[in-house]
């Protein structure tokens, strides 16, 4: 496990200042969502400690290491995105061959019975039934599309998973297991996850702790009892003044 802190860390694109002066201590094995409203700067944060946007100031850490510098390839950092980032022309599995789910693990050397061994009972808890092995993207709906993105990530096992909105294309009947697995992946491979979400209930359901975020700082980190009970602002207080909201993410 290792620990993930952001020190006054900023991003402009052109005139929007998209993240600014963020500062973010997220512990070991912590699973930490993140909220806020569309374009306070979720997003671009999650792209930043992958790797995939450089900042313009400030310091991004893991394990107590800057690591501004470290390409995003070696960062040990997983992210799922919103929009899949599925390869189009890989079917969605085959252990034999390059596809969505191998490819982390064929980059890696692994030999076909070791991928085999970890990615069919893999699918199988993410719901990515056999019938769907030889098909591509193109042939899944967004929700298969999602478990295929889920489960490629899940397979590498990073040190830092980063997740952008993994259940937006999840049909009702399969979005609570599915936020069951992620906890359970979380919990078994001792991560510290990073969940981006506008869904509140979700939100309170994973969250060890939750961030509000607000034009791209960090107005209140806590726990989702607190933040309905002490909130730091009425911005705050709008998000969880409804009691019933906690009851039911706690009961679901």
């Amino acid at each position: 496990m290792v620990s993930l802190s952001l020190r006054g860390l900023t991003k402009k694109f052109g005139r929007v200042l998209a993240v600014d002066h963020a500062n973010l201590d997220v512990h070991s094995g912590e699973f930490l969502v993140v909220v806020g409203e569309s374009g306070c700067g979720k997003t671009t944060t999650l792209r930043l400690i992958a790797g995939l946007e450089a900042p313009d100031a400030g310091t991004i850490l893991i394990g107590g290491m800057p690591v501004n510098d470290i390409p995003v390839g070696r960062r040990n950092v997983q992210m799922i995105f919103q929009n899949f980032a599925l390869w189009p022309h890989m079917r969605v599995f085959d252990e034999s061959q390059y596809s969505n789910l191998s490819l982390p693990l064929k980059v890696r050397k692994w030999s076909t019975d070791k991928i085999g061994e970890l990615l069919r009972p893999l699918a199988r808890r993410v719901g990515i039934e056999e019938n769907f092995f030889k098909r591509r993207p193109t042939e899944l709906s967004g929700g298969q599309q999602q478990r295929v993105a889920l489960g490629r990530a899940m397979a590498t096992a990073p040190q830092v998973l980063l997740m952008d909105e993994p259940l937006s294309n999840i049909d009702p009947p399969n979005r609570l297991r599915m936020r069951g697995e992620i906890l359970k992946f979380h919990q078994e491979n001792r991560l510290t996850t990073i969940y981006v979400t506008h869904n509140i209930a979700d939100g309170i359901a994973l969250a060890d702790r939750l961030a509000v975020m607000r034009n791209g700082r960090f107005e209140q980190v806590d726990t989702a009892e607190n933040l309905y009970r002490a909130p730091a602002s009425e911005y705050i207080a709008d998000f969880f003044k409804a009691e019933q909201i906690v009851h039911k993410a706690r009961f679901s």
